[in-house]
């Protein structure tokens, strides 16, 4: 769990992606030093940043530039793929729209979600069945996101065997009936300065996402390079700055993984106010485990934690579905 950490923690995580599928991984030294860093960090913070991890920055910039020309279109363009419930949760949402414990949040928003064919899950899959909704400009964002979110599916598979190791598990806990089928996430968010939306009064709150846990195991945020806007808190009650470093994503850990090391990590407390002048863009992936995994405390973290699991288990399809369901304004409450 979070202790009173004052910053977060820089990890280079290239001797691990050198090593990643050896089956002697565990006894290299270069991946035994960046699967202690992941342990403290994970320990003491639940967030870190991670470099050497191998995406070209070319890449990273210009995910975060399509993503402002994207918000930078007319509000009635944007409304073309409008967010509903007929659309899987999927698309479009203003601000104001998302909520976190009943307050709206002051950003704007593409959600996406990896798709989902009808019957896929049974009924336990079926608010989120569909395609992603995509806009026709910027006309590349489409494609370019497809191909960042495959990147970022392959860098967490390979973070998640370090976080394997540093729980003092198998390299490969993670994978099969766990995340071997990985659901993910990604959401690509735009955060104003101003509390007003295009012209139409939104409730006065500066707040651009409220204080809140992920959901799922691992989080890579890709922030603006110039504008400080994440805090995570600490143990104290401390809200601790997630400054923007080039080159690197800010990770962290959600609450699949709080449960499968029966509270050894936490998931941490964490809010976005950008009080900065501009408009600020983040592209948060999230990496989740098989949508229909029953997630419970692995052996290991039982025995190391006292021999008595902590959590019950928890399906993680009927955790996001029950979030997703409950995170939206509606219409009527929005233009009240």
């Amino acid at each position: 769990m979070a202790t009173n950490f004052k910053s977060i923690p820089i990890i280079d995580i290239s001797p691990l992606l050198a090593k990643w599928d050896d089956p002697n991984m565990a006894g290299d030294q270069g991946v035994g030093e960046v699967v202690q860093q992941l342990d403290q960090a994970c320990r003491e913070a639940g967030f870190f940043y991670v470099k050497g991890h191998g995406i070209p920055d070319s890449i990273i910039k210009e995910v975060r530039n399509l993503t402002h020309k994207f918000f930078s279109l007319p509000y009635e363009e944007k409304l073309k793929i409008k967010i509903s419930p007929a659309a899987g949760y999927r698309g479009y949402q203003r601000i104001g729209e998302n909520i976190t414990k009943g307050t709206p949040d002051m950003h704007e928003a593409i959600d996406c979600y990896r798709e989902v064919e009808p019957g896929m899950f049974g009924d336990l899959s079926k608010p989120l069945e569909g395609p992603n909704q995509w806009p026709i400009n910027p006309p590349n964002l489409k494609q370019l996101m497809e191909e960042y979110t495959s990147i970022c599916t392959d860098l967490s598979r390979k973070i998640m065997r370090g976080i394997a190791l540093a729980l003092g598990a198998a390299a490969d806990a993670f994978e099969g009936k766990r995340a071997g089928d990985p659901f993910w996430v990604l959401r690509i968010i735009g955060y104003p300065k101003v509390t007003h939306a295009n012209g139409h009064d939104m409730p006065k709150n500066d707040i651009g996402c409220g204080a809140h846990t992920d959901y799922g195991l691992l989080t890579l945020v890709n922030q603006d390079d110039d504008i400080t806007a994440l805090q995570v808190r600490n143990k104290s009650g401390e809200w601790i700055s997630a400054p923007p470093i080039p080159g690197t994503f800010v990770c962290n850990i959600g609450d699949m993984l709080k449960i499968l090391s029966n509270g050894l990590y936490g998931s941490t407390l964490h809010r976005v106010i950008n009080s900065s002048p501009k408009y600020r863009v983040c592209v948060a992936y999230f990496y989740e485990t098989n949508f229909d995994a029953a997630i419970e405390p692995l052996d290991i973290c039982v025995k190391r934690t006292g021999g008595t699991k902590k959590f019950e288990r928890a399906v993680y399809g009927e955790h996001l579905v029950s979030k997703v369901q409950t995170n939206f304004v509606k219409e009527d409450e929005l233009n009240s």
